[in-house]
């Protein structure tokens, strides 16, 4: 065997080594770094959300994540990410675990491992106030009627799957999403409940169309590398304990998410 050849393999086995401890040991890592990496989308309303002049951080996940690592005795390091890169991130160890109202897919579910719903949401739609074709949902899927989502989320794969007659445009980031409903080159766009209470509280453009009964309602939980049992029944516990005592409900209240908590 050829020294680079040699080489070429040592490196691969000392990364496929290091991925299998990440997996294997990952909460006696964080208890050693004393630091437990949380991936968040710091674009989510309610959830996990940076405001734009402060740059502090809240939300119910940003909330429940700091008790986790009170629980752990570690503190909590927040690393960016969103709905596009989830999978990415997760696999790719930036993080022990993803922390952002994730919805639970069967398409997501292949390759990550979901804790136990602590939300759960229906699909709303915004449009504008100007905006004449839509004024419930039944005329949102409808010939000539442009629906936008943002590209990785669940709205995505669901609107695709659901819409017969509207045309359905796909968009890198939510912000291009809602510049098109705005402009009026799109008539609405699909969102969740925490979304939608961000777009009617910041933008007085911005109308709400509920379904007239359930749609889609989608549970949304924490997300992880598949394999972690020692950590995964840790967090685990931690849910069934806050969903318990009571933290759970308090830290939603505190958010305005009370109506699609899990108990």
């Amino acid at each position: 065997m050829s020294s680079t050849l040699r080489l070429f393999v040592g490196a691969v086995l000392i990364v496929m080594n290091g991925l299998v401890m990440a997996g294997a040991d990952r909460l006696q890592r964080i208890q050693t770094t004393q630091t437990l990496r949380v991936c968040i989308w710091p674009d989510y309303y309610g959830i996990s959300f940076r405001h734009p002049k402060t740059l502090q951080l809240s939300g119910i996940d940003i909330d429940l994540a700091h008790e986790l690592a009170h629980e752990l005795g570690v503190k909590v390091e927040f690393v960016d990410s969103s709905f596009a890169t989830l999978i990415e991130d997760v696999l790719g160890d930036r993080c022990d675990i993803a922390m952002f109202a994730i919805g639970i897919t069967p398409a997501r579910q292949q390759h990550l491992r979901f804790t136990q719903p602590h939300l759960a949401s229906d699909i709303y739609a915004i449009t504008t106030r100007t905006n004449r074709r839509i004024r419930d949902w039944s005329d949102i899927d409808q010939p000539g009627t442009v629906v936008a989502v943002a590209k990785g989320t669940l709205h995505e794969p669901i609107m695709r799957e659901k819409l017969q007659y509207a045309e359905l445009r796909v968009f890198d980031t939510p912000h291009a999403r809602e510049q098109e409903v705005r402009s009026g080159r799109a008539d609405v766009f699909m969102t969740d409940y925490p979304y939608s209470r961000r777009m009617l509280k910041h933008h007085d453009w911005a109308r709400l169309v509920s379904p007239s009964a359930s749609y889609h309602v989608t549970p949304y939980a924490w997300a992880m590398a598949p394999g972690d049992d020692a950590f995964y029944a840790r967090v685990e516990r931690f849910i069934t304990t806050i969903k318990t005592d009571g933290r759970l409900l308090e830290a939603a209240r505190r958010h305005g998410l009370e109506p699609i908590v899990v108990h």
